[in-house]
């Protein structure tokens, strides 16, 4: 399956705006260069009190769906 390496540091602050209603997608930039708009709710598993941090592998079938999202680091 197609898979994206991405580097995620996304402060709580700046998540907040998913929980106030005032985004549902956040845009990222894959290692490679490629920009990803990922529906927010599959980050929230990550969130922690400082954010959203590390390393991530972001998994998807050929149409483009999302299969899984995973840390690596």
């Amino acid at each position: 399956m197609p898979s994206l390496v991405l580097d995620i540091s996304l402060t709580a602050e700046r998540f907040l705006a998913v929980y106030q209603g005032h985004a549902n997608r956040v845009m990222l930039r894959s290692r490679d260069g490629r920009k990803v708009s990922l529906p927010a709710h599959h980050l929230r598993p990550f969130l922690t009190h400082d954010g959203i941090h590390g390393s991530f592998e972001l998994e998807f079938d050929p149409s483009g769906s999302l299969l899984a999202l995973r840390r690596l680091a």
